[in-house]
């Protein structure tokens, strides 16, 4: 596997986009994408991304499912503290409600 810097070694020796494609036989779209985030940018490392990532997993949200299809009257407070013991994770009512929400469940 090819890295990012042989792109831009061989570009910064005067081959074209269409040589470095055949001479690492990769699509010229690939070859085209990390110069260009290589100009923008300077570096071809992934970017760190905007927002904070979820608290529930998808297996947690599996689970989440699970408990709901099993007993569906159950509040969002006892859903969470279900979840805490049968799998450990530490999460709030209201994102209990926000994924289900999520999933379609409401009420």
């Amino acid at each position: 596997m090819q890295t990012a810097s042989t792109y831009i070694c061989e570009r910064l020796c005067n081959k074209s986009i269409r040589d470095i494609s055949l001479l690492l036989n990769i699509p010229q779209s690939t070859v085209s994408g990390i110069i260009t985030k290589w100009k923008q940018l300077g570096t071809t490392a992934t970017q760190p991304r905007n927002g904070r990532s979820h608290k529930m997993t998808e297996r947690g949200q599996r689970m989440l499912k699970h408990t709901v299809h099993r007993c569906r009257q159950l509040s969002a407070e006892s859903i969470a503290k279900d979840l805490q013991t049968s799998c450990g994770l530490q999460i709030s009512t209201t994102t209990v409600c926000r994924e289900l929400h999520g999933m379609g469940f409401h009420g």
